[in-house]
């Protein structure tokens, strides 16, 4: 798998908004924001926010208004 400049911007910012297992609505449309920043989302790209649901979905971040 190729690491892409988008793709780490978008793992840095996932992981900053997961640190306190919280995400608010304003993270997670900046994460968003990124992810599609450069018009594509590559496989990088999509595994990290595919990881990102698996977390809301199982409970292990709560996403929450802000």
């Amino acid at each position: 798998m190729k690491l892409t400049k988008s793709g780490l911007e978008l793992k840095e910012v996932i992981e900053k908004a997961m640190k306190d297992h919280i995400i608010t609505n304003s993270e997670y449309e900046e994460i968003m924001k990124v992810a599609n920043k450069d018009g594509m989302v590559d496989d990088h790209e999509q595994r990290l926010l595919s990881q990102l649901q698996e977390l809301l979905e199982n409970g292990t971040v709560d996403r929450v208004k802000g």
